[in-house]
């Protein structure tokens, strides 16, 4: 099977080994990966800013980046929810608001177990770690089993559940910036509350949420690191 990939801002820019071990999980997968170098930005920045016009733009780009028949493929929930749920009211009145990636377009962990019905790539991962559901994936894709089952046949992992794991991280694109007191203070629970759990590793499907947190962590010195998901499913093999 052909898929393109998307390489939402963040990991592109700061993360790019995340980027390689989604190729690489996606070819053991079975898929041929196509890579639009000419890609940008989904558009969600400017939009969720209230900049919609400029939103519009980079968006137009994002639809003819990914015109093409394969399913596209994400390391992120964030960027797949935007074009997902918000790319139709972008476009209102207009033909773009019809385009395929309305429902062509995957998270990584949903495309492996919904589409390829796959969920088990013989990674090994030694260690502690509870799953951060992230705000994208979680409340604009629904994505909520696909980690944890993917996660679950990781071999040499110990997953544990915290009480707060839908709770927001405290990044929130700009609200961080705005609420920067907040937004730490949301950051400070959720590092702590998975402290007291013996965790480890924090996972999740996006990288700005562990972005946020990893600079808490770092900030207070705290024995604990976050990881990406595809970095843990690429591990071992």
């Amino acid at each position: 099977m052909k898929v393109q990939l998307f390489i939402p801002c963040f990991i592109d820019q700061l993360f790019p080994q995340t980027a390689l071990n989604t190729i690489k999980i996606l070819e053991k997968a079975g898929c041929s990966v196509l890579y639009n170098t000419s890609q940008t930005c989904c558009g969600q920045p400017a939009y969720n800013a209230g900049f919609w016009d400029d939103s519009r733009v980079v968006a137009e780009k994002f639809i003819k980046d990914f015109d093409s028949p394969e399913y596209i493929v994400a390391p992120g929930g964030s960027c797949v929810g935007f074009v997902r749920n918000h790319y139709e009211k972008l476009f209102a009145g207009n033909d773009l608001a019809k385009s395929k990636l309305l429902t062509g377009i995957y998270e990584l962990t949903a495309f492996l177990t919904e589409v390829l019905s796959m969920d088990d790539l013989g990674a090994v991962f030694n260690g502690v770690a509870t799953y951060h559901d992230a705000c994208g994936a979680l409340r604009e894709c629904g994505i909520k089993t696909a980690p944890r089952k993917m996660l679950s046949k990781v071999k040499g992992l110990q997953m544990v559940e915290t009480d707060d794991c839908e709770v927001c991280c405290g990044f929130g694109g700009t609200f961080a910036v705005k609420f920067e007191a907040i937004s730490t203070g949301m950051a400070e629970q959720k590092v702590h509350h998975a402290i007291e759990k013996g965790v480890q590793y924090i996972i999740s499907t996006d990288s700005s949420c562990l972005l946020h947190l990893d600079g808490y962590i770092k900030k207070h010195g705290l024995a604990i690191k976050t990881v990406h998901i595809a970095d843990v499913l690429a591990s071992g093999w």
